[in-house]
């Protein structure tokens, strides 16, 4: 299955009411969004129409998230019926504005995606669903933080070690998608603070010069999930109505990480 393939299908099952996309391009997969989105991009060059009411941003994404207000477009004002025409909740005015699905795909260097994901998850919940792009290189030049080749996934693929490492209480789901593979990210937490605090201890292990040392798992795609899988998994309609209901991370996020983990292990529960 192709990424776009992946990201539409992504779009239905997890219910998303509002989409965050950092790094444009020219709107393919932007494209895909029903639902009110942020798009956020220095040097977009979109060539499609889009469907959805989508605040376009020129604007690096530090920059973007530096702003007062950022989200303020997914927010919608004081009129509860209004909001609910241009689909958005008829007291999000009055409540914090959570991101359900942002994508990844800006800058493809591993500090820059590490950055963004910290500022979404400030914006984020349990029951957001967080996706990195071009995490699967297939050779170590499209990986090199210096590019040099036509397709380049830069280094990236580090941000699931890191994750890993720094963040146990996440759950992270590498998806073989073409070309260059997707990176799932469940649990958000918006009160965490470590990757704050140790992002210049990071930044200072996993910034070396090329050639990059990929690992075999990740040239290989071992460990990588059929996107048919997650796509397929029981957990997605609980989890839309866990937001809805706006239940608290304390009752129900260990089931739903015991059934996300279950996808990478051929089970799956948590079915409603």
């Amino acid at each position: 299955m192709k990424r776009h393939e992946f990201l539409k299908e992504l779009h239905k099952v997890s219910g998303n009411r509002n989409y965050l996309e950092i790094g444009v391009n020219d709107g393919r997969s932007l494209r895909l969004s029903r639902v009110p989105t942020i798009a956020v991009d220095p040097a977009f060059k979109v060539v499609t129409e889009f469907r959805c009411d989508v605040h376009l941003v020129r604007a690096t994404s530090d920059d973007f998230f530096a702003r007062d207000r950022p989200l303020i477009h997914l927010k919608g004002g004081r009129h509860p019926l209004r909001n609910l025409r241009r689909g958005r909740g008829p007291l999000a005015y009055w409540r914090r504005t959570v991101l359900d699905l942002s994508f990844i795909d800006g800058m493809h260097l591993f500090e820059y995606a590490l950055r963004d994901f910290m500022n979404i998850e400030r914006h984020s919940d349990w029951t957001s669903v967080i996706v990195f792009d071009d995490m699967l290189p297939r050779n170590v030049d499209e990986a090199a933080r210096d590019r040099h080749t036509g397709a380049w996934t830069g280094d990236v693929y580090k941000l699931a070690e890191i994750l890993g490492r720094y963040r146990p209480d996440l759950v992270t789901v590498l998806v073989d998608t073409q070309p260059t593979g997707q990176l799932v990210v469940f649990g958000a937490d918006p009160r965490s603070t470590v990757l704050r605090e140790r992002y210049d201890e990071i930044v200072a292990e996993y910034e070396v010069p090329d050639p990059q040392k990929v690992p075999e798992t990740i040239l290989d795609r071992a460990g990588a999930v059929a996107p048919e899988a997650l796509l397929g998994a029981g957990f997605w309609r609980p989890l839309a109505r866990a937001r809805t209901l706006r239940i608290g991370r304390s009752r129900g996020w260990e089931a739903l990480r015991t059934a996300v983990e279950g996808v990478g292990h051929g089970r799956t529960r948590l079915q409603a």
